[in-house]
């Protein structure tokens, strides 16, 4: 049996409009930085082993952008899920309890997150939206209150 079910499953952004803005500022200022790198040195005549590590630190660079815009996080009966480059699940059944955690004065950047521990381990959601951050404030007040 579930210590905790939600009333309603609950579905938003992994990441919140501030973050989203910051994360493409910081995008853009490293593609213009590159470009510029690129631009004065000869960046052909290096050899594979620099061109390789250029084209995989870009293309890591555009594969976290995107899934900054695009993660999910998902609070249904069955559990807690997030989508990223690899999905994160944790079903209630495993869930021995959760917090929420938040950096002092920053929540407007970086919101409070859900750390949720699982036997001996800890896995961490974010909620970018007011809808998953109320159903963390929930389920954090819920697991306080089973101790």
């Amino acid at each position: 049996m579930n210590f905790y079910t939600p009333q309603q499953a609950v579905t938003g952004p992994a990441y919140g409009t501030g973050f989203k803005a910051f994360a493409t500022v910081v995008t853009l200022v490293l593609l213009l930085y590159g470009a510029s790198v690129a631009w004065r040195f000869p960046v052909m005549s290096f050899g594979l082993g620099v061109k390789a590590l250029l084209l995989g630190a870009g293309l890591m660079l555009g594969v976290s952008y995107y899934w900054f815009l695009r993660a999910t996080t998902t609070i249904d009966a069955t559990g807690i899920r997030q989508t990223w480059l690899y999905d994160k699940q944790v079903e209630w059944r495993d869930v021995r309890g959760a917090k929420m955690i938040g950096i002092p004065y920053a929540s407007w950047l970086f919101p409070p997150r859900m750390v949720v521990r699982t036997g001996n381990s800890f896995t961490t959601f974010n909620g970018g939206s007011q809808a998953v951050l109320i159903e963390f404030a929930k389920i954090s007040l819920a697991f306080q209150m089973k101790k």
